[in-house]
Formats: C-alpha cells, structure tokens, sequence
C-alpha cells in the first residue's frame, strides 16, 4: 500500500460561520494522503493504474468553491467525493486550513484533518438515524 501526497493546494474560498466571512473571502490551504496500492502503475510505469493528481486537485478545486459555513463540511464533501470518484482509494486523509482566521487575535491558522474512517462512521450513523426513524413512521 503506498501513500500519494499532494500538498499546499492553495485556494481563495468563501467557507465561515460569519457573514463577512462569506462575503470576503480568505485563503486555505488543503493537503491530502491517499492510500492504494500502485505496483501496477509503478511497475508498468502506466498512469492509468493510479490516481491522477491533476484530477485530484480539480476534484478538491471544485469542492473548495462551494461556500460551507463548517471547514469541517467542506473536509467531509472532499473524501467523500474522492472516494467516490476514485474507488481504488483504500484511505484518504485531508487536512482543510483556514488562514489568518478573524478570532480577536493573531491566529496563523485554523484546520480541520479528517479521513475516510471519519466519514464512515458519520454514513453509519446517519443510516441507522434514517433506519429509527423509518421505523418509528411504520408503527
């Protein structure tokens, strides 16, 4: 199993709790490790075997351009989506960091890490919700 790091991905986005926020903008900085095995790819030295890194940063790109109140919705759309547009993945980590956030202070950064652990559990949890309460509806 190797890991495919892709690092400092740097964004202007529109992500916060506060209006101005929204509004204004700040920048972000997203990094990420995917896991999956790539001996295929290494071996036949074929990038079709393996991820495509320029996909990846579009993948992310995108998701960074959809305003989210939580960095950590915004973590969560992007290993979501990674999986699903590339299920060779086996484990996908990112790290979603806010620049200079606006908390009364000098503040480098905010950041919120999250993985593919992180979001099967929220699935699950939301499954057996969604289970309860289509089971409370029928009695």
């Amino acid at each position: 199993m190797a890991k495919i790091k892709i690092n400092g991905m740097q964004f202007y986005a529109y992500h916060g709790c506060f209006q101005e926020e929204r509004l204004v903008g700040t920048h972000f900085v997203v990094d990420c490790a995917l896991a999956l095995s790539v001996l295929s790819a290494a071996k036949m030295d074929d990038l079709s075997k393996t991820i495509n890194y320029q996909e990846v940063y579009q993948l992310v790109a995108k998701e960074m351009e959809k305003p989210s109140s939580l960095l950590e919705n915004v973590a969560y759309r992007i290993v979501k989506n990674l999986h699903i547009h590339f299920p060779m993945l086996k484990n996908v980590w990112i790290s979603v960091k806010k620049m200079n956030p606006s908390l009364g202070g000098k503040i480098e950064s905010v950041s919120v890490e999250m993985g593919t652990g992180d979001i099967k559990e929220k699935d699950a949890r939301e499954g057996r919700e969604k289970g309860e309460g289509e089971r409370k509806k029928e009695k």
